[in-house]
């Protein structure tokens, strides 16, 4: 999830594993899988940078296994 602003100055988060596309038109349009649109003060490369700064937070967390250990079967 990434933190955005709408044109409005609304903020709002985005599921980042949704978007589709953007363009700069010269507004920022982000395109989602499932067909809405956002368009969002940031610019594109602002909002490529979250999206990998998010990935990255996500796989720095150790794995543990899970609940039950499924590492060494136990």
């Amino acid at each position: 999830m990434i933190h955005l602003t709408r044109i409005n100055r609304l903020p709002f988060v985005l599921n980042s594993d949704l978007i589709e596309h953007m363009e700069a038109t010269p507004d920022t349009v982000i395109s989602l899988t499932n067909g809405q649109k956002f368009v969002v003060m940031e610019d594109i490369n602002s909002v490529v940078d979250r999206v990998i700064a998010f990935r990255r937070s996500l796989y720095a967390q150790p794995f543990d296994g899970g609940p039950r250990g499924f590492i060494d079967g136990r």
